[in-house]
């Protein structure tokens, strides 16, 4: 009976990230910021504290929940590079097919896998010393954050490069210098938002779901 309930709970609650992860991802400049050229995102949080609280297998299902609705959104609403997330949208003769599905989906499956794995692994090195937890929930929602930047914009250059570049009105021999600046000042930023609300509201949640298991 106890086994049920906990199976209940998490799908509960794995049904209120995917809420949460779908009204962010359909409120205009809530979870996508358009930047004109690519939107910069805050969807991956949910992603992360979802996979830390509920384990791999649902971190990699509310990761494809996200891909999902970027491909809607980069297909609904498209920009100048949205042919490198839907297959659906095509510029300049350009048409992303397969290679689009892996950009959109791979990265963003991977955050809650990689988020969750993070968590368990700092927090076992600490060994239950204190302040332990709150580091390993930081550094997984930094390690999340940083797997979809990295993997999302190296996928796009190994996939999409000279198209890419041609979109952006910009020369191949300078997209991966262009690429990293991204990282920097897009990523970086987004990685240390991950990290600080992971902390802030996974420490609430672990311990309510800790109440909830006794």
């Amino acid at each position: 009976m106890k086994n049920q309930s906990l199976k209940t709970s998490k799908l509960v609650m794995a049904a209120m990230f995917t809420a949460i992860i779908l009204i962010m991802s359909f409120t205009p400049y809530l979870g996508y910021i358009p930047l004109g050229f690519m939107n910069a995102t805050i969807i991956h949080i949910p992603v992360i504290i979802g996979a830390i609280i509920l384990g791999p297998v649902y971190g990699g299902f509310l990761g494809g929940i996200f891909g999902l609705t970027s491909l809607i959104n980069n297909t609904v609403n498209p920009n100048l590079t949205s042919f490198v997330f839907s297959p659906f949208y095509t510029a300049a003769g350009v048409h992303g097919g397969i290679k689009s599905l892996i950009v959109c989906f791979v990265p963003r499956i991977l955050i809650g896998i990689v988020a969750y794995y993070v968590f368990v692994l700092i927090k076992k090195l600490f060994n239950s010393k204190k302040g332990g937890e709150a580091t390993a929930l930081v550094i997984a929602g930094v390690a999340g954050s940083l797997t979809n930047t990295l993997l999302v914009m190296n996928g796009i250059f190994v996939l999409f490069g000279s198209s890419y570049a041609s979109a952006r009105g910009l020369a191949y021999n300078t997209l991966y210098g262009v690429i990293l600046t991204v990282i920097g000042t897009q990523g970086v930023p987004e990685a240390i938002v991950a990290g600080i609300l992971t902390c802030a509201i996974g420490k609430v949640l672990l311990k309510i779901n800790r109440q909830h298991k006794n």
